[in-house]
């Protein structure tokens, strides 16, 4: 029996309202890849300028450079509120809902069999290319990193720290011979989520006197959507920035030496990401195809940032107005898979540099090794879930098998081009979950996802309060 979402689709939804442009200006995907060509040109015109007498970079470089750390800063910045206030909404929508724990255990289920799955493509990647071996590194090359992951990770990442999930650190630079302390903040996405569940529960418990709360919590959401929207007009210029940045600070000349691990690793991404997502869409009932032009404005920034949580914002934008999954449980999976669900980070990228560092360093991997890897994948992201990342992942896998963890320095100067790929792949998997889910349970916006209208992110959200009945029945199936 088909859901009321999937009888009405979005004909009650208020239409969204374009925003007027010239007819000559090009659309939202257009301008991304206008921006990517004149990134990467900017990037070796920068780069071969080269440096300032002084040995600093030229105007160029840090020009590209502030535009993209300033973009993805601000998509940052709204990551906060955003993840606190949509939870909470989706937890009090939660109220006439009868499936909530199923829907929570449905998403951890596919996370699982997609981690396991992205695995096993890294591991035959990996043992078909064998890429330690047909490279001129040696072990001598490596060094150990300054931070490492380990099974202990979740205990301390998932308890809040403080009622915002910040933490500081402090770190000494020395200046023209002296010592200068500089303190960061950061916030701990999986503390947010916790966090922001154990309000919206209270919420509930607590009953009526909680309303003119949630009330105003439903207000806060809607003015971060708005700032939201304003924002992802900037993309085309953070895109800029960041690739050519990239290019402009790294080149491609590192690659030699890395070159079949590189190409074996952008193999199984794409594997992954062109053949597996599609392979558990199609098997699910739903096109591949509507699914990556629904996607792609959230994959193809991934690729240029290097964030999933800086992507977050637009992850679950796409993931409600393009592919149909409803608001209320895209709130919930989309920051959840941005901490935890990483094919990328947490399972092609292991998998492959394992194999890679046990053939530079002379170590047969046994058919037990390669269980243990696949164990660390599906198991693993969640353990370092408060630290997220592909070289805490990486050094858990290590660190299980036994293998030197000296061998992470031999990739660490490709990280930032092997970072773009593994990030696509990992904003990729963040959105077929939730439409996977969504359609298994029936509450998926067929009409929505199937629809050609609505890739395009220049559009307005539709008005709070539509949003927020549309929220109250949403997640009922029939």
């Amino acid at each position: 029996m088909a859901t009321k979402t999937e009888q009405n689709g979005s004909a009650n939804a208020a239409q969204p309202v374009k925003i007027k442009r010239p007819a000559w200006w090009p659309s939202f995907g257009v301008q991304i890849i206008i921006a990517l060509f004149i990134g990467v040109a900017l990037g070796f015109v920068a780069r071969n300028m080269g440096q300032t007498p002084s040995g600093d970079a030229n105007w160029l470089a840090v020009t590209l450079d502030t535009i993209g750390s300033s973009f993805i800063g601000l998509l940052r910045a709204l990551v906060p509120p955003l993840i606190i206030t949509a939870i909470i909404a989706s937890v009090a929508n939660l109220r006439k809902v009868t499936n909530a724990a199923r829907l929570a255990g449905q998403t951890l289920l596919w996370f699982g069999i997609t981690a396991l799955a992205s695995v096993v493509v890294g591991l035959g990647v990996a043992l078909i290319a064998n890429p330690g071996r047909s490279t001129s590194l040696t072990p001598g090359d490596g060094y150990a990193p300054g931070r490492t992951g380990s099974w202990l990770d979740f205990l301390t990442g998932i308890l809040p720290e403080n009622f915002l999930g910040l933490s500081a650190s402090t770190q000494l630079n020395e200046t023209d011979g002296a010592l200068e302390a500089s303190t960061g903040l950061s916030f701990n996405a999986l503390q947010l989520v916790v966090i922001a569940l154990v309000i919206g529960i209270a919420a509930l418990k607590v009953g009526k006197a909680a309303e003119p709360f949630l009330e105003f919590n439903r207000s806060a959401l809607a003015l971060v959507q708005k700032v939201l929207w304003w924002l992802i007009l900037l993309a085309p210029l953070g895109t800029l920035g960041l690739l050519g940045n990239a290019v402009a600070s790294y080149g491609w000349e590192m690659l030699a030496p890395l070159g079949t691990f590189t190409i074996a690793l952008y193999i199984g991404l794409a594997l992954v990401t062109f053949v597996l997502y599609p392979i558990v869409l199609r098997v699910n009932g739903l096109s591949p195809l509507r699914w990556f032009a629904g996607a792609w404005p959230a994959i193809q920034l991934g690729f240029v940032s290097r964030s999933s949580l800086g992507t977050m914002p637009v992850t679950e934008r796409v993931t409600v107005r393009n592919l149909g999954v409803p608001r209320g449980y895209a709130s919930f999976a989309v920051p959840f898979g941005a901490t935890t669900k990483m094919d990328g980070c947490a399972a092609v990228y292991p998998a492959i540099a394992a194999v890679f560092i046990a053939q530079v360093f002379g170590i047969e991997l046994s058919l037990w090794d390669y269980v243990l890897v696949a164990f660390v994948s599906v198991v693993g992201s969640a353990a370092t879930a408060g630290l997220t990342g592909a070289l805490v992942m990486l050094t858990l896998t290590l660190s299980t098998l036994g293998l030197p963890l000296e061998g992470v320095g031999l990739l660490l100067a490709i990280d930032p081009i092997l970072d773009m790929g593994r990030t696509a792949t990992n904003v990729a998997g963040q959105t077929v979950i939730p439409a996977i889910v969504a359609k298994r349970e029936r509450i998926l916006d067929l009409e929505t996802y199937n629809s050609k209208v609505g890739t395009d992110p220049f559009t307005e959200e539709e008005p709070a309060e539509t949003a927020a009945a549309e929220d109250e029945s949403e997640l009922v199936p029939a």
